[in-house]
């Protein structure tokens, strides 16, 4: 079967090959229950987390709707991240200093493997998006799902400060009180800095991500 070009409608879902699901599935089922007992539930609220068991089903389902709402939610993000992990494993210094745990020789190896998926979960999913076609009605579900994933986490998840005992308990979830989970940011009033988070995410991270999909990936039939 001949390749489809960038931008061309995939009549049919290309198949994801079973040991691929298999092993994602086997890795999901030993992270999911540490990180419940480690981070408590609400670290299932991080967009990167919801990515890794969304993209579960959308494999054994084989949706091009499920996997490219995750590509929108997380591949761009997920970049910086990489970005980051491979600057501090090159050159010795971090650009942003959110893989900084990654190098903390404190925090056991176990850990630091499981936390790796921020950094191939994003490449799987341009993978799968090539299997499975880009379905453009990702873009406004992803964003509606997004900013109800905010308010939950703004105004029912935990804020910064973790409970005494659970100092790895999930805190400040997706940023939603600031940079700092130890201490909520000061910089401007609380709705306003949501509002700005709200929009950044969707306007720098998910319309980006749309048009290149778009734009350069196959796309489902809707």
């Amino acid at each position: 079967m001949t390749k489809p070009n960038p931008g061309q409608t995939l009549t049919s879902a290309g198949r994801i090959p079973l040991w691929v699901k298999l092993v994602y599935t086997a890795f999901v089922c030993v992270l999911v229950p540490y990180y419940w007992v480690a981070y408590t539930p609400w670290n299932f609220l991080y967009f990167c987390d919801i990515a890794l068991l969304i993209t579960l089903a959308g494999m054994w389902l084989e949706s091009p709707f499920l996997i490219s709402t995750q590509a929108i939610a997380i591949v761009l993000m997920q970049m910086l991240w990489v970005v980051d992990f491979v600057a501090r494993l090159v050159t010795g210094l971090h650009i942003t200093g959110i893989t900084g745990y990654m190098f903390n020789s404190g925090i056991p190896l176990f850990v630091r493997g499981l936390s790796l998926f921020h950094g191939w979960l994003p490449f799987l999913l341009l993978w799968l998006v090539v299997r499975l076609g880009y379905d453009r009605r990702a873009l406004g579900a992803q964003s509606v799902f997004a900013i109800v994933v905010l308010l939950v986490c703004f105004f029912l998840a935990p804020a910064p400060l973790p409970s005494v005992g659970r100092t790895n308990a999930a805190v400040n979830i997706n940023y939603v009180y600031g940079f700092d989970d130890a201490h909520p940011q000061t910089w401007m009033a609380p709705g306003l800095w949501f509002s700005l988070l709200t929009t950044v995410n969707l306007v720098c991270f998910y319309l980006p991500t749309h048009a290149c999909l778009r734009k350069w990936f196959p796309l489902a039939r809707t």
